[in-house]
């Protein structure tokens, strides 16, 4: 019974359908730019980094150490041309220069010194409803952030901007006294922005466009290399997107590494889904509780998978009964190959070989039963700003105007055009205000 199940689990491992909707009712570009006033040394955590987010999923990546904007998604790298991404990574070279500036200028502002860490966030783009195969655009965002708090927001509808607290309020008054600039912000969120995340859909559509899928969740254990002890595994497979919490628990109580858990975390299936596998080694003789705690965002509620406390190849009748069977054979083939030799059979018909009466397996393993290969395919881990030309504004702009000096609306670095307002903002430390829209010299958030 172990052995059907185990069986059956692979059959849905290896050939889990996808589930896809002929539109998606929301859909969001963003891009996210983060600045540290020092480096830090914490593997994979950068002075400087910006990334774009469709739908929440990384599409285009820039940090200070590689110093290029990459592609996260095959469509992204396949779609977009090479002085896209070259574009991009001057637009966000400029701006992890602003935000160094910026950074200065507001730790001052809060009369902070270098000793601690602070940060400083920008993020911008839009959001949109699809119905009937047209699309309607329902917000956008414009945002910057101090150590984790709002620092300034743009509301588009009044076209000014929110200062929440009053440290932002020079900053405010310096971006608010241009108006064409906040005019510019606002046909960047409503118009550019959307232009951009409706080229992207296109370009992404197989990927994107697939419908939440809840995960099947499986628990079962093998016999450990550890004598008198069982691997107990979790598995769920299926699910999309990837984003999923897994516990194994004893007694109702999360097991966590140090109780030994083990897990090479979520991989990708070969149909666009995710699967994930946890496992820890126990006692075979252990009559605790265990179960599979699993939760994603297609359930309605956490799924709870019971092991049933069976061990799939624990019990050594099978392999006695598949011995002797085969020992029967061996002797039954003997015994045919003597009586050959003594021409007890097969007489007369020479350089026939003698044939055992045991027909060979068509798949050629042996035992009947064909092997499977189930191809992974690799998630993309590339790029990140989409939105290049005049979606620039947005990945060009870290969630500060990075200070770099937009060439025209026109960049390919997503978010920049327009939406370069942060950047070339009149908030310049030298109180210098900028001539027009098209600027790229983001000025810094402004200094009294």
């Amino acid at each position: 019974m172990c052995a059907f199940k185990m069986y059956v689990v692979v059959l849905l491992f290896l050939f889990a359908t996808l589930s896809t909707v002929d539109s998606v009712e929301r859909w969001s570009l963003n891009y996210i730019y983060t600045a540290l006033s020092k480096p830090v040394e914490l593997p994979g955590i950068h002075e400087f980094t910006a990334m774009g987010l469709m739908n929440n999923q990384q599409i285009d990546y820039y940090d200070s150490v590689a110093k290029k904007k990459i592609p996260k998604q095959d469509w992204m790298r396949e779609k977009l041309p090479a002085d896209y991404w070259e574009k991009g990574t001057q637009s966000r070279k400029s701006k992890e220069q602003w935000f160094k500036v910026n950074v200065n200028i507001l730790m001052d502002r809060m009369r902070h010194n270098n000793t601690d860490l602070h940060i400083l966030q920008w993020k911008h783009g839009c959001e949109i409803e699809q119905r009937d195969g047209t699309l309607k655009f329902i917000k956008g965002t414009d945002q910057y952030s101090y150590d984790g708090d709002d620092f300034l927001a743009f509301d588009d509808v009044t076209m000014q901007w929110v200062a929440p607290v009053d440290q932002a309020l020079p900053t405010k008054r310096k971006w608010d006294g241009v108006q064409i600039l906040n005019q510019y912000t606002k046909g960047y969120l409503e118009k550019e922005c959307v232009d951009w995340l409706s080229k992207f859909m296109e370009y992404g559509e197989k990927h994107l466009r697939m419908d939440d899928s809840p995960p099947k969740v499986y628990a079962f254990a093998k016999k450990a290399k550890t004598a008198g002890h069982v691997r107990l595994t979790c598995m769920a497979t299926g699910f999309y997107p990837k984003d999923v919490v897994m516990r194994i628990k004893k007694n109702a109580v999360p097991l966590t590494e140090h109780d030994g858990v083990q897990s090479a975390g979520v991989l990708p299936n070969d149909d666009e889904t995710y699967q994930i596998r946890m496992s820890v080694q126990i006692p075979e003789a252990d009559k605790e509780t265990y179960e599979c705690y699993v939760n994603h965002r297609a359930l309605k509620e956490p799924i709870v998978e019971k092991w049933d406390g069976k061990c799939c190849d624990c019990n050594q009748v099978t392999g006695v009964i598949i011995g002797a069977v085969v020992a029967v054979v061996l002797l039954f083939i003997t015994s045919l190959l003597v009586l050959w030799k003594k021409g007890k059979i097969f007489a007369g018909k020479k350089g026939a070989p003698p044939p055992t009466g045991i027909q060979e397996p068509l798949n050629g393993n042996g035992f009947g039963a064909a092997v499977l290969n189930m191809p992974v395919k690799k998630d993309d881990a590339s790029s990140t700003d989409s939105g290049q030309g005049s979606n620039e504004r947005l990945e060009t702009e870290p969630m500060l105007a990075n200070g770099v000096k937009k060439d025209d609306a026109s960049s390919t670095d997503s978010g920049q055009g327009s939406n370069e307002r942060l950047e070339t903002e009149p908030m310049l430390t030298n109180g210098v205000k900028k001539d027009d829209a098209s600027s790229t010299d983001s000025e810094p958030l402004g200094s009294d």
